[in-house]
């Protein structure tokens, strides 16, 4: 790709500058601070050591302050917790040990007052099997038959005995194809065993979900994160029989995931329809209940090109994000270059197509950023990600630089993935004041007393007043001016520094520099203006207030970022 150069950047002797026009043509959900919330390590309000809905209502005014468009919650429904509320048995309530329908109430309350919206993880793909819904299935009442995906299977010619439809194999390892003695037949489910998958081509399904969808927009909720979107519909023959996958290369092993190419089990057409229906079903609520747009996040582990097809085809439209997890890709080792070539990926399809972008820091499923990157470049991935147009989503934790904690993994409700779902560091006292609770679900990161919230709020450069500094500058007008006419760009100027412009092309521009190595770095010819310095990171030498000539040269320390403002 060539350098990324401003288009038409023409400085007008008008100086009269309003935010107001640049905001005219962008939705809430086009440059929004994200924040997914793991509500099991959010905050406790009971001292059973499990965070609670009434804990997060306590510190909805922590995500105004650190400047939180909307916060994303994952499961919080009636679960048995197989797989931490991934595996739903009611989803029209409150699993007891986040609360009731009545906190869940005041939380949206609160969060109304305070202007912050709130979006609900949505898991359609699966139930839990100890679903009101699976039990009518197993015994084939009325409507019920075929709500979760049923078949004979086949019978080996060879040996008369009965084999499973195909070799599918799950997400998790093992068949995704189990059988039911009480049914006498296989079901599926792409996921866990005890996560029988429903049966979209049925449907009931569908107005099920779409039931599920307004009884959660009518308490409040402004939208839903998609959980495992390429899952939710497989291939079938017109005989009704299922094609086996072709091996992969990928994997060695016959019973893991990796084995096969997913062609039959992944992104499929019918899912792609399905994401505009549910949209289109958004839009009806919103034209009969006012309000502003409701919106969806696709989990999509899928191809750019894929997730721009569940974004829209130019006359329908379906996920307004599907999130993008390309910068989570990254690693210790990645240059500028690399950084750059993350961002192309996206932007040379997303953006040129649909322009809406989306970046995604982590999840609960990934490592944390000091992990996978190191604790160093923890700012720099922030303020990448808030640089960028369009909406940044960051987990929780990663805005004070949390890091993974080494938890032993035994016993069958043990998560290889709990290491990054620690308790929330809120400040050095006991159990983080994550809880008062005498043990917590899991255990506090020992570096609490050091990392937390209190403590950074009172360092000037601390990786949490690095996070709000960022946040601000979204609302600006250089950073609002991001649609059709541009106001934006970015490049690798060499290979360890990034350069990200944002502008309003009339008279606000900011420049952010990023050193992505370990090396000082020596720039030189940047631009014919001066520029003042408006944030720094912990390893920068310069501080807010000063200014720089970038005809000049300006020189970067090892894993510098810094933000500089040229004002007409």
């Amino acid at each position: 790709m060539p350098e990324r150069k401003l288009v038409g950047l023409v400085w007008l002797t008008c100086l009269v500058v309003t935010t107001l026009g640049a905001q005219s043509d962008v939705d809430w959900w086009e440059n929004a601070a994200l924040y997914q919330i793991y509500p099991r390590s959010f905050q406790d309000s009971n001292g059973d050591g499990i965070g609670d809905l009434k804990g997060i209502t306590t510190r909805l005014t922590y995500l105004k302050e650190i400047g939180i468009t909307a916060t994303w919650l994952s499961p919080i429904f009636t679960s048995p917790m197989s797989d931490f509320g991934y595996d739903i048995s009611n989803f029209y309530d409150i699993d007891p040990i986040f609360g009731t329908l009545a906190d869940f109430d005041d939380l949206i309350a609160k969060a109304k007052e305070l202007k912050l919206k709130i979006i609900l993880d949505f898991v359609p793909n699966h139930s839990s099997d100890e679903c009101e819904w699976f039990d009518k299935s197993v015994n084939r009442l009325e409507g019920y038959d075929d709500f979760y995906v049923w078949d004979d299977g086949k019978v080996n010619a060879e040996t008369g005995e009965r084999e499973p439809p195909s070799n599918w194999i799950s997400v998790f390892g093992g068949p995704q194809w189990t059988w039911h003695e009480t049914r006498q037949q296989y079901f599926l489910h792409q996921f866990q065993v005890k996560q029988p998958d429903l049966n979209f081509s049925n449907p009931m399904v569908k107005e099920h979900m779409l039931d599920v969808l307004k009884f959660w927009l009518d308490r409040g909720v402004d939208g839903f994160r998609i959980d495992a979107v390429p899952h939710i519909y497989e291939y079938r023959y017109a005989n009704g029989s299922y094609p086996d996958e072709p091996v992969s290369g990928w994997s060695s092993d016959p019973g893991a995931y990796e084995y096969h190419d997913h062609i039959y089990t992944k992104d499929q057409p019918a899912t792609v329809e399905l994401m505009y229906e549910w949209h289109e079903f958004l839009e009806q609520y919103q034209a009969e209940n006012g309000g502003d747009t409701r919106v969806l996040l696709a989990e999509a582990y899928s191809s750019v090109e894929t997730l721009s097809a569940y974004y829209g085809n130019g006359t329908r439209f379906g996920t307004q994000l599907p999130m993008n997890f390309q910068l989570m890709y990254l690693s210790g080792y990645s240059t500028a270059k690399d950084v750059v070539g993350s961002i192309d990926y996206w932007m040379d399809t997303m953006w040129t197509t649909h322009q809406t972008a989306n970046w995604v820091v982590g999840n609960h499923d990934t490592q944390r950023v000091a992990d996978r990157m190191g604790a160093h470049k923890v700012d720099l991935l922030n303020v990448i990600v808030s640089a960028l147009p369009g909406a940044s989503v960051t987990y929780y934790g990663e805005e004070i630089g949390m890091s993974n904690v080494d938890i032993e993994c035994t016993g069958d409700s043990c998560e290889d993935r709990d290491g990054e779902r620690t308790p929330m560091q809120w400040s050095p006292g006991v159990n983080a004041e994550f809880s008062t609770g005498e043990s917590t679900w899991l255990p506090v990161n020992p570096d609490y007393e050091r990392i937390n919230v209190q403590t950074e709020r009172g360092v000037a450069r601390s990786s949490l007043q690095i996070f709000k500094g960022m946040q601000k500058l979204k609302s600006s007008s250089a950073f609002l001016s991001f649609k059709k006419a541009g106001g934006f760009s970015y490049e690798a100027v060499n290979e360890q520094v990034l350069q990200i412009i944002r502008t309003n092309k009339i008279n606000e521009e900011y420049r952010i520099l990023i050193n992505m190595g370990n090396n000082m770095e020596v720039l030189e010819g940047l631009s014919d203006k001066t520029y003042e310095y408006i944030l720094t990171t912990a390893y920068s030498t310069h501080y807010p207030g000063q200014t720089v000539d970038l005809g000049e040269r300006i020189v970067l320390m090892p894993f510098e970022a810094i933000v500089l403002r040229w004002l007409a």
